[in-house]
């Protein structure tokens, strides 16, 4: 028979100004210890992996589903990952280096900057070549359980890695390997975790400790946690409806409930980012007329001191061609022939006569040597 964890009804309620919320520590503790109990008191043959510890979550239930999918990185004050944890770092090629020799290139330069964690580093040319079949991808991705990047590559990897990197939700974080700051930056991202919001739902989880923990350390990661998801997320902290504590095969116990008046809050916070189509033609209209205004008293001042300009009408031309009278076939008369035949008859005449006047000259002359 499994144990089954019963907690009180009572949840916190409490919120700070900054949309901070404010959770109950006693109550915390008590789910905290429900699950270790729980956890210990579970079936023989999870004893074999009592050791390692199983993982604690943490379960978002927002009032609205988030618009935007977002990523949250959360810092943790005891660390989640062993120091020897399954981590993997995808880096740069450098020039006139071997992938051997970039490989260990990047793992002196950890050592030097302070880092002393045990890591796998995997150069971009080896992750083109060696993991380009899908069994391989699958076969790294089973392998390790945090991802990081190289800021300078982080942009080339999803060709690289595949999709289901971003469907288990281990996708590679970025880190800046140029930084003053590296080891703390590693370190940070290492015993940290991760929330991703998504827009396809109104549930999200994150992994905030381990059943080996102490209760009072449990306490003090969810509560950082909870802090930092608050201030960072893009909808406030009131969108968060319930928050539950989990295992990985436990039932959620409940640690912090919402008011209903939220609610409202989260509507009115809605509508005032997006605005329906009539408050927007409103807000245009209120525009309009506050530029109208002040145009209006000015030129009334204007017209006070100036005199009044006639205005020039402008005259109207005629937009269609006038029509053409139609005349019947019948009152038509016959048109008087042209005088150009008149004039060619007299050129004959004049012809002619010449013609005339030579002949009889010439036979004048010619009667008057016969006589």
């Amino acid at each position: 028979m499994r144990m089954r964890p019963v907690l009180p009804l009572h949840t916190c309620r409490m919120e700070s100004p900054r949309d901070e919320l404010a959770l109950d520590r006693t109550q915390v503790k008590k789910a905290a210890q429900a699950l270790q109990a729980y956890i210990k008191s579970s079936s023989s043959s999870q004893k074999l992996f009592q050791n390692e510890g199983q993982a604690v979550f943490l379960l978002f239930t927002h009032w609205k589903i988030p618009k935007k999918e977002q990523t949250i990185r959360i810092p943790l004050p005891h660390g989640v990952r062993k120091e020897t944890g399954d981590v993997c770092l995808f880096t740069r090629d450098e020039p006139n280096m071997t992938s051997e020799q970039t490989e260990r290139f990047y793992k002196k330069l950890l050592t030097e900057r302070g880092f002393k964690n045990v890591i796998e580093v995997i150069p971009f040319k080896v992750l083109k070549t060696e993991y380009k079949p899908f069994e391989a991808k699958r076969r790294l991705l089973g392998n390790f359980d945090l991802f990081l990047a190289d800021a300078r590559i982080r942009r080339r990897l999803p060709s690289h890695i595949g999709k289901h990197f971003y469907e288990r939700k281990k996708a590679p974080l970025s880190v800046d390997l140029e930084s003053k700051n590296l080891a703390r930056n590693m370190e940070l991202l290492i015993q940290g975790t991760t929330l991703c919001i998504s827009n396809k739902g109104s549930c999200c989880m994150a992994r905030v400790a381990h059943s080996n923990m102490t209760a009072d350390e449990i306490v003090e990661n969810v509560t950082m946690a909870v802090s930092t998801i608050s201030t960072k997320s893009a909808t406030t902290g009131r969108n968060i409806k319930i928050i539950h504590l989990k295992s990985q095969n436990s039932v959620a116990l409940p640690i912090y409930t919402s008011d209903l008046s939220h609610l409202a809050v989260v509507e009115e916070a809605q509508k005032k980012a997006h605005p329906t189509k009539g408050a927007q033609k409103r807000k245009r209209e209120n525009k309009k007329n506050e530029v109208s205004e002040p145009i209006t008293k000015e030129t009334e001042k204007d017209e006070d001191c100036e005199e009044e300009i006639p205005q020039l009408v402008p005259i109207e031309t005629p937009t269609k061609k006038p029509k053409r009278e139609v005349i019947s076939k019948k009152g038509l008369k016959k048109a008087p022939k042209p005088a150009s035949k008149g004039l060619k008859k007299t050129v004959k005449d004049k012809k002619l006569a010449k013609k005339t006047t030579k002949v009889t000259g010439h036979v004048l002359r010619r009667k008057a040597k016969t006589n």
